[in-house]
């Protein structure tokens, strides 16, 4: 007997989309982050869909479909603190046409295609400071790591955007 397979089209009201590369250092700071969310109670997990991959592309504004919330979670060098948290308007930006996306990019294809606003979407850019192949995470991104952890615990315990702009 074939388990629940879930229909394509239904998705979870939340998407939290983390993205980087588990073999260059801190760049992995998105996708550890997605997998500590994976280990979270499974009330939290029935809203949340977790999407990985090593960069953002034009695919993914589909992902955003019937979505209420979407959180892009990466690894910056550009951070001014630990983490910064911040709300996406969609832009066509210079990535618009390269191969790797930003999330305002996803959101303005996405507006393009489906003819209407993306849903809410925000940033959580995670501080690293090496991103050399073959690296560990340095010491300073495993501290980043684990505030960011703690502040992504508020934002799944009130999945609703007036919760999430209180944190801006």
């Amino acid at each position: 007997m074939l388990g629940f397979v879930p229909h394509p089209n239904l998705h979870k009201p939340v998407l939290v989309f983390g993205y980087g590369n588990l073999s260059r250092g801190d760049d992995a700071l998105g996708p550890l982050l997605l997998e500590a969310i994976e280990r979270s109670p499974k009330p939290i997990l029935d809203s949340i869909e977790i999407l990985t991959d090593f960069q953002l592309q034009i695919e993914h504004a589909l992902d955003l479909e019937n979505r209420d919330l979407v959180l892009f979670v990466d690894a910056s060098m550009n951070c001014t603190n630990t983490f910064d948290f911040a709300e996406l308007i969609p832009a066509k930006d210079n990535s618009y046409t390269t191969h790797a996306m930003s999330p305002a990019a996803v959101l303005a294809v996405y507006a393009n295609i489906k003819k209407q606003t993306p849903p809410p979407s925000f940033l959580l850019s995670i501080k690293g400071e090496s991103f050399e192949l073959g690296e560990d995470l340095s010491a300073a991104a495993v501290e980043h790591l684990q505030a960011a952890m703690g502040f992504i615990e508020k934002l799944l315990a009130d999945l609703n955007v007036l919760a999430w702009r209180k944190y801006l």
